[in-house]
């Protein structure tokens, strides 16, 4: 073998190098954005099965806000006042809960966990409503 046919061979193997390397980079990419919507709808599910947990009744009916887990006393509360439009501080007071300012911030996080999931409205800053 000659230089020239040396020379020839080597930059044909290097064409292919180059060209793998280039599908290889497609498919990284590929399998990066797959990687990402997987890991985003994961943590839909995972805060939806959170939420259903915590909403769904785990027996019979519970007769006081304390025997209930929070949400369900927030859904019940919405449910026995549809019409009602509640502030954060309202409904604490309504359902016996502290009135704290870190209380408040966390039914403040679950309202709007309400609301992003379809079960209340914000009809006024800061107010809450039961979807219609």
């Amino acid at each position: 073998m000659n230089v020239i046919e040396l020379q020839a061979d080597l930059q044909a193997r290097q064409d292919e190098a180059t060209a793998r390397v280039g599908e290889l980079r497609d498919q990284i990419e590929h399998l990066t954005a797959a990687l990402a919507e997987t890991e985003a709808r994961l943590a839909e599910l995972t805060t939806t099965q959170r939420v259903i947990s915590e909403l769904a009744p785990t027996g019979a009916e519970p007769d006081t806000p304390e025997q209930a887990t929070t949400y369900q006393a927030i859904v019940n509360a919405f449910n026995q006042h549809p019409d009602q439009a509640f502030r954060v501080r309202e409904l604490h007071e309504l359902l016996g809960m502290p009135t704290d300012d870190p209380a408040l911030n966390v039914t403040r996080s679950r309202l709007g966990r309400l609301t992003r999931q379809g079960f209340l409205t914000q009809p006024g800053r800061g107010r809450y409503q039961k979807r219609t």
